[in-house]
């Protein structure tokens, strides 16, 4: 059974940064696509930010452009998503995701990295105070 972890949530004001980590375990290999998704309450889940294999392919949703980034030490499978200048509207449950399959730089150009996202984390919470 392949595990993610979420850890680094947490309250801040507005302005503020947090960096959130993703840990996984028992994913058979280092190179898959990995994606950070948050829902919040009453709304549906939406992406934030993926990757390909590549750490220097990310590909991020409109409203973190400019905010957030994300990376990932692929010798450890361990994703992070550094947030800064948090909102209110940033306030949600951040969810990390895995793919089994080996991840590519085209899906990130084409958007679709958070395709096959087989393996979830339970989640971190993030809340950001006006």
């Amino acid at each position: 059974q392949v595990q993610v972890v979420e850890s680094g949530g947490g309250l801040v004001q507005a302005g503020g940064s947090l960096n959130l980590s993703c840990t996984t375990r028992g994913l058979s290999r280092t190179d898959t696509a990995m994606a950070w998704f948050r829902q919040a309450p009453g709304k549906d889940r939406e992406l934030v930010s993926c990757v390909s294999w590549s750490p220097d392919s990310a590909y991020y949703a409109d409203f973190v452009k400019g905010r957030f980034t994300i990376t990932r030490d692929n010798t450890q499978n361990t994703l992070y998503l550094q947030m800064n200048s948090l909102k209110p509207e940033d306030t949600a449950m951040y969810y990390c995701a895995a793919n089994p399959v080996p991840g590519t730089v085209g899906a990130v150009i084409r958007g679709t990295c958070y395709y096959g996202m087989d393996y979830w984390g339970t989640g971190t919470q993030v809340t950001v105070s006006s």
